[in-house]
């Protein structure tokens, strides 16, 4: 199983006091250097944290990235100028916090079947942040994506309470599967609850980023990523 490990959290920290530390780039490297097979990195519309010069360095550095995006065309356009081994169009709202779910593939889709169109033509693998259910599983299939990366939310905020959640990863993760995807996973993920989900056996990629930032602060980032790579290797 393959698991990047996102910075986004780095360039929070920076960003509270706009200077130049801590760099997001350096935790990158750390990370990789620490067992991390890839980095991801969310570029948002507001550039809350993640900015384009860290993309651009990243780009360069990393050992496998994955950018996670939304349709905005300034970002397309980065994108495909940098072209990044992966990228993982996600829903964005200004007055969130974070990625609250996933993409709506319901209503009109040309944004994203034209963003999907542009970052493959541009040699980019592209996947799709979608919520673990069967009409997500289909549509995706039928966009054309090699991947999905299931939210992992709900799970994360209910486990203590019930296994439904759980279930309903497991299910979406062999639908997924079947359908000739591949899955990824991710979204509120940590310490104590990532070894149910990296045990789920058609999951072949894990995106964890707050719990390790936040383990890194008494830790320091290699063991922090030392840690929970144990963890998902035990797992399976």
């Amino acid at each position: 199983m393959r698991f990047y490990v996102n910075v986004d959290h780095v360039a929070t920290v920076r960003e509270a006091r706009k200077t130049d530390e801590p760099d997001p780039v350096e935790a990158a490297m750390e990370c990789e250097r620490a067992g991390a097979d890839g980095i991801t990195i969310h570029l948002r519309e507001d550039r809350r944290h993640i900015q384009d010069a860290d993309v651009r360095r990243l780009s360069e550095k990393a050992r496998y990235l994955n950018l996670e995006l939304a349709t905005a065309p300034e970002i397309l356009d980065l994108a495909v100028e940098l072209r990044p081994q992966q990228a993982t169009l996600v829903p964005e709202k200004r007055e969130e916090v974070t990625t609250e779910g996933g993409l709506d593939l319901a209503g009109g889709e040309s944004r994203l079947e034209n963003a999907i169109a542009k970052l493959a033509d541009a040699g980019i693998r592209v996947s799709l942040f979608i919520d673990p259910d069967e009409f997500s599983i289909r549509r995706s299939a039928e966009l054309g994506v090699p991947a999905v990366e299931l939210h992992t939310g709900d799970y994360a905020n209910s486990y203590r309470e019930s296994g439904k959640a759980l279930e309903r990863l497991q299910t979406a993760a062999k639908l997924t599967k079947q359908a000739g995807l591949a899955v990824h996973a991710g979204h509120g993920l940590t310490y104590k609850n990532v070894t149910h989900v990296a045990a789920i056996p058609e999951i072949e990629e894990l995106n964890i980023g707050h719990s390790v930032v936040a383990r890194s602060i008494r830790v320091g980032i290699r063991q922090a990523v030392a840690e929970m790579r144990s963890l998902i290797e035990a797992s399976r």
